[in-house]
């Protein structure tokens, strides 16, 4: 069985664009069958832990894009989706 030390940590303040490069990356080494067993399960781990990381920066961005929704008053009275098109 693996342990966390063969399968690090993703550092909080990697960019989704480096975590789903590092992701895609898993995900061929793993499609092109070479890799051992050992070897596939902490890349499927890290490949989790990665997932997990872009879904979270994923939130993180649509909730910087949700507007402000201002009142008549000019108070804000909440937040709603922000329109694209």
């Amino acid at each position: 069985m693996t342990d966390a030390a063969e399968t690090p940590a993703v550092p909080s303040d990697l960019s989704f664009e480096d975590a789903l490069a590092r992701l895609e990356s898993i995900v061929a080494r793993l499609e092109s069958g070479q890799a051992p067993l050992e070897e596939s399960i902490a890349l499927y781990e890290q490949g989790a832990r990665l997932k997990a990381h872009c879904e979270a920066r994923l939130k993180a961005a649509q909730l910087r894009v949700d507007k402000i929704v201002v009142g008549a008053d000019g108070q804000a009275k909440g937040i709603a989706p922000a329109e694209f098109g």
